[in-house]
């Protein structure tokens, strides 16, 4: 089960704000702890709180000057490379705001718009007659990026059939090339006729019985 998403507000419950000071502060030190454990470095918390009389130091006073004194000797760039204040904080938290507010109104603004868009060409005309120059600007806008898109499809289309035709007549001239179709035996010359040879004596006797001669 998730956990339901903290508030980031002044608690005005004061018995509510101190069980959560004590709880906070108490999780704060651990962490600390942890750090310092598991990554084998210098850390330390000193907390002022208004149920304390005196401030929660962690781990020991001696520690705690010993990581103040290394870090006031750093190069001030290296001290206020990463430490922000309240108003910082804020600025930066408002910042962040302000850019996912301007991401999502012009994600707003694009749907609406495509929206609008196939409304007019379903009714086959512009279906509010009361529309502003700018949004008139926005619709046309929105139609020519769609037609450009159709125009890059279709054109990446007929030239992956172009290219897909001459694979194919590529392919079929190799595999022409390397068939061998059977070759027929030639005919047989036929000897040529015996030359004609006179009759002797009993053909042309054979010859004159039929009336040949």
């Amino acid at each position: 089960m998730t956990r339901k998403k903290v508030k980031l507000a002044f608690i005005e419950n004061n018995t509510a704000r101190k069980t959560t000071y004590n709880k906070r502060k108490k999780g704060l030190l651990k962490k600390v702890d942890e750090i310092s454990t598991l990554c084998g470095i210098n850390a330390c918390a000193i907390i002022y709180g208004p149920y304390d009389p005196q401030p929660e130091i962690w781990p020991s006073p001696s520690g705690v000057e010993k990581v103040l004194t290394k870090f006031k000797t750093a190069p001030e760039f290296d001290q206020s490379r990463r430490m922000v204040d309240q108003e910082s904080f804020l600025k930066q938290r408002i910042g962040k705001a302000e850019k996912q507010l301007k991401r999502q109104w012009e994600d707003n603004k694009e749907k609406e718009t495509t929206m609008l868009m196939f409304q007019c060409l379903n009714a086959g005309k512009v279906v509010q007659s009361d529309m502003s120059m700018h949004v008139l600007n926005d619709l046309s806008c929105m139609i020519d990026h769609h037609l450009r898109k159709i125009g890059r499809r279709i054109e990446s289309g007929d030239s992956e059939n172009v290219i897909h035709q001459n694979e194919s007549e590529s392919e079929v001239m190799a595999a022409q090339s390397q068939v061998q179709l059977p070759m027929e035996p030639p005919l047989p010359l036929l000897p040529p006729p015996p030359p004609p040879t006179a009759p002797d004596d009993d053909e042309i006797e054979m010859m004159s019985r039929l009336g040949w001669v």
